[in-house]
């Protein structure tokens, strides 16, 4: 397989801190329409992977390729525009505007559909929001204000508001956290809906979830990969059940 196949491409990367290399020399890459999910005890720099790929932090070195162009100098907003999106754990929602005023803020300004007339404009951005609000299940909700919603609702209104920038790869760092049984259920389908034409990259800590949702699950420990695969082979690596799964 080339590299032109892939949605994303690391390989080599390293940050370190005074020091300490958060990641070390990882490589990894993550088809288009793929569900990754990766795992691994805290302080695997999981997290950090993230912060990496969407641009927060700077690389020490290495290479980072998203549709296989390098962007490991350009600028985290520039790599917003070119198709990234980042939820991070806290959920950033405007709790006082309804869902669909959350949806139409994120749609992204500055595409051609401004120059064409007005009525246009709106026309293709609430066909976007009816849209998005379907594919996370709060369809009916459009008029309820965000903060009346449930912890979950409000972490799918957050995901819909990536999806309004029709982003073709997708992070998100513990999704379910706080959710009930019924909630991470949906998250589920939710998820695997929304991979049909995206990469998506879950960093996850319940294995039931992982199991229902990843294609494939990448496992880190102290800034590399330990074993990567589907998740009944990794579930069964003893390296990976020595350091991870066994605690």
């Amino acid at each position: 397989m080339s590299n032109t196949d892939f949605a994303l491409s690391v390989e080599d990367l390293t940050v370190s801190f005074d020091g300490f290399k958060a990641i070390d020399k990882l490589t990894l890459y993550v088809d288009k329409n793929e569900l990754r999910v990766i795992i691994g005890p805290n302080g695997a720099g999981k997290t950090t992977l993230l912060d990496l790929i969407c641009g927060k932090t700077k690389a020490s070195a290495g290479s980072i390729k998203f549709k296989n162009h390098e962007i490991i100098q350009v600028a985290e907003h520039k790599r917003v525009r070119l198709g990234i999106g980042r939820k991070f754990q806290t959920p950033s929602i405007y709790e006082n505007l309804s869902v669909f005023q959350n949806l139409e803020v994120s749609f992204p300004s500055g595409r051609s559909v401004w120059g064409a007339l007005a009525f246009t404009a709106t026309e293709e951005i609430q066909a976007r929001v009816k849209a998005v609000a379907e594919d996370i299940g709060l369809g009916d909700k459009l008029e309820t204000e965000a903060g009346l919603l449930s912890h979950g609702q409000k972490q799918w209104l957050e995901i819909g508001m990536l999806l309004m920038q029709e982003p073709e790869l997708l992070m998100l760092d513990e999704p379910i956290a706080g959710m009930s049984a019924r909630e991470r259920d949906l998250t589920a389908e939710l998820l695997q809906r929304i991979c049909q034409n995206r990469a998506v990259i879950v960093i996850e800590h319940d294995m039931d979830f992982v199991k229902k949702i990843a294609h494939k699950v990448t496992v880190m420990h102290q800034g590399k990969i330990l074993a990567e695969g589907p998740m009944d082979q990794v579930q069964a690596d003893p390296k990976v059940i020595d350091v991870y799964l066994g605690h």
